[in-house]
């Protein structure tokens, strides 16, 4: 499936996936997600965005509550999406305000391998 924002990808470089894995306190997690829904609203117009989903953990005694991944067409594209001046505002504000309760942990990767099913 191609979405709109692949066709804006003019950068000729080759596909990334962005993780970034949240340690976050249990009582931040919903203000948290509503502020990550508000941030990926941001990317979802910027070329070269696929998609993203934020997954949360079922077990309270998970290190990792969050776990965020976006795939884009390109690092290129990727970094300059996380450029933009209002995004970086709306990441520094959203860290700020849950203070020692958030920690991120992010990166981009490659995929070595895949599986899908028969």
């Amino acid at each position: 499936m191609t979405t709109d924002s692949q066709h804006n990808d003019t950068s000729g470089g080759s596909p990334v996936t962005f993780i970034n894995v949240f340690e976050i306190d249990g009582v931040d997690l919903d203000e948290f997600i509503s502020g990550w829904e508000k941030r990926v609203d941001l990317m979802r117009g910027k070329p070269g965005f696929v998609d993203s989903r934020l997954h949360r953990a079922r077990s309270t005694d998970t290190r990792f509550q969050l776990v965020n991944i976006s795939h884009w067409t390109s690092e290129e594209l990727y970094e300059a999406a996380i450029a933009d001046i209002q995004f970086s505002a709306r990441t520094r504000a959203a860290l700020d305000e849950a203070g020692q309760s958030v920690t991120p942990n992010p990166g981009l990767y490659d995929v070595v391998a895949e599986v899908t099913s028969a």
